[in-house]
């Protein structure tokens, strides 16, 4: 997704959370330092992720800290955990559009973006209210048709919390008889969950490989990404990438089909999706993914 107008308050509003939660004497430097990147990287063409990648990266690096999100992440997971039998009273787990719901909505921990979402605890609160509105755009029927005929699946994870659901629906693809392979963040950024977070969750046990993107990144920095992950996209019967960030990068990629698994929380990915703002949305593109600048 090419970096929209509406990205740069963004970006410099998540940069100030960060660092409130670090290190409040440090917000002039931050700015000061964000800024002349903003401005140097804001140009027609620009992709979105890669952009916040460098901003964050400087951020990361002015506050000497590799993960200012740590803490809330692992509250996340905790409220997921405390949520995680509720859903399975509710939901049925011999539907995948169930577990496909239930995934989407563990994407609402997001911090920084909005006032409203500044805690883990917002889930607690929302939760119910989320599933209730279900699926505001439902692929699932074409995504359910390629699983059950496919044979090589690669799942991209986002957030830290949302993980914790994900387990659900990793193990419904796993009923479809499909080799699985879970791909995690390379390293600590944003609310993303990591190696550390498959491993608790039993997700080496679940899928068939776990890997990762390869490094710092927000999304996926295909130049990034090991020889071997990169080699089950271009084998992969399905694609599923949750998450906005990860809708940024792979809308710039030949990749498909991909099902996009994610709650529509910013206006310029639900422009560019083709989507409502602020939705539950399970999209699958099956040719080239066309974007709407």
């Amino acid at each position: 997704m090419e970096i929209h107008p509406e990205c740069v308050p963004c970006l410099l509003k998540r940069g100030l959370f960060e660092t409130s939660i670090v290190d409040e004497d440090k917000k002039r430097e931050v700015i000061e330092e964000v800024l002349p990147i903003l401005e140097e990287n804001f140009e027609p063409g620009a992709v979105s992720a890669e952009v916040a990648t460098k901003v964050h990266g400087k951020i990361y690096e002015i506050l000497e800290c590799d993960d200012p999100y740590l803490e809330m992440k692992k509250q996340s997971n905790a409220n997921a955990e405390e949520l995680l039998e509720k859903a399975k009273n509710i939901l049925d787990r011999d539907s995948l559009r169930d577990m496909i719901l239930v995934s989407i909505v563990g994407n609402v921990l997001d911090f920084g973006y909005r006032d409203d979402i500044v805690s883990a605890d917002y889930l607690l609160k929302e939760f119910e209210n989320l599933l209730q509105e279900g699926l505001e755009c439902d692929d699932t029927d074409k995504i359910e048709a390629i699983l059950q005929k496919g044979e090589k699946v690669v799942f991209f994870t986002d957030n830290a919390g949302e993980i914790v659901f994900d387990t659900l629906l990793l193990k419904k693809i796993k009923d479809y008889d499909v080799h699985l392979t879970v791909v995690m963040k390379g390293a600590p950024i944003l609310t993303d969950a990591t190696i550390k977070d498959a491993l608790k969750y039993d997700i080496d046990d679940i899928a068939d490989q776990v890997d990762t993107t390869g490094g710092f990144a927000v999304g996926v920095d295909f130049d990034l990404l090991p020889e071997k992950v990169e080699q089950k996209l271009k084998e992969a019967d399905l694609i599923i990438a949750k998450g906005m960030a990860n809708w940024e990068s792979f809308s710039e990629s030949d990749y498909s089909p991909i099902a996009f698994l994610t709650r529509s929380k910013c206006k310029p990915v639900s422009k560019t999706m083709g989507v409502p703002f602020d939705k539950n949305v399970a999209k699958l593109f099956e040719g080239a993914v066309p974007v709407t600048h």
